[in-house]
């Protein structure tokens, strides 16, 4: 295990200093404790001394809404803090942004604060950190993102593949045959997962896979706008969502369509969102268990601690069915 010693000797300065940049200590510049701590995180140097002090863990959040009671990512933080603060850990919600990650390594931000394990939520591919993460020694567990050959970083979430084959069965009970996806670019790691769920599904079950019915757009109620007239002019009757925002934005693009649903259109978003079973009509959805993704991060985590290289977790979907898919209208082929 590298030592204060070996940071002094590659740096060229004295023990002491190296002690001081490690701990903050306010006679030695931000520059060099910068150069101090960026070593540190090159040599694999872990400052135990202020682990021993302070049992901390951190769940980093960008673009999801951690503070509003019953929202998704509220629920997997309290799931995480359930187990993990009863086991002596203090949990620290540290909002992130891009702009930061560009200023200030990954390794070194978790350094600095004396962090010994992160939790990962909101993340794009396009993240800074997420290249960090492929070569980053801190314990590092991601929600719906992948690293590969780490064995430091572990992932959760929930089995995309297993959730669009039951949405597609239950489609293809109904009489639909000719079933759309609408979703968002692929920038960020779910979202491809999803897009390939959806083709995986359809190919197991022997239905058509055509371009013409998946319609990939950035703004949620411009794409809805696009591609709904689209799908439906290529004789699509149901369309999977990548996410239930997207869907209970087609509900209102086909209200002002006057587009029926689930009589001329059926609809299926996926992560059951509180606000689903109030739209008009209801809508089914696949639905993705909050508080067990929060305490399988913490799982997940705490297998990390303990140098078992845990790979991911996949929680299984549950299809909730409500009023928004309904047998396909008569006459489709």
């Amino acid at each position: 295990m590298p030592t204060i010693s070996d940071i002094a000797a590659k740096l060229g300065i004295s023990k002491s200093t190296v002690s001081k940049g490690l701990n903050g200590a306010t006679d030695v510049s931000d520059e060099m404790k910068r150069r101090i701590l960026e070593t540190a995180v090159e040599l694999g140097y872990v400052n135990k001394r202020l682990q021993k002090r302070e049992r901390k863990l951190c769940i980093i959040i960008e673009n999801m809404d951690c503070d509003t009671p019953n929202q998704f990512g509220h629920d997997i933080v309290l799931g995480f803090k359930q187990m993990a603060e009863p086991e002596g850990w203090t949990v620290d919600i540290v909002p992130m942004s891009m702009d930061f990650q560009r200023e200030t390594p990954y390794s070194v931000f978790m350094m600095q604060q004396g962090y010994q394990a992160s939790f990962i939520l909101g993340f794009s591919l396009l993240d800074p950190w997420m290249q960090e993460f492929g070569t980053a020694r801190i314990p590092t567990v991601l929600y719906d993102n992948y690293i590969k050959n780490n064995p430091h970083i572990a992932s959760v979430g929930c089995d995309n593949q297993e959730g669009f084959e039951l949405a597609v069965r239950h489609l293809m009970k109904l009489g639909h045959k000719k079933i759309g996806l609408i979703s968002g670019p692929p920038d960020s790691y779910i979202i491809k997962a999803r897009y390939n769920a959806y083709l995986s599904a359809l190919e197991k079950y022997g239905l058509e896979i055509n371009e013409n019915y998946i319609g990939l757009g950035y703004y949620v109620a411009e794409s809805a706008r696009t591609y709904i007239p689209k799908l439906t002019a290529q004789g699509v009757t149901a369309i999977l969502f990548s996410h239930d925002v997207r869907a209970i934005a087609a509900l209102t693009e086909c209200d002002d369509r006057d587009i029926r649903v689930p009589e001329d259109l059926s609809i299926i978003g996926f992560d059951d969102l509180p606000m689903t079973a109030y739209t008009i009509p209801p809508l089914t959805t696949l639905r993705q268990d909050r508080l067990a993704l929060g305490k399988c991060g913490y799982y997940a985590m705490s297998c990390l601690l303990n140098n078992v290289p845990i790979g991911s977790i996949l929680l299984r979907a549950t299809l909730i069915v409500r009023q928004s898919t309904g047998p396909a209208p008569t006459g489709t082929k």
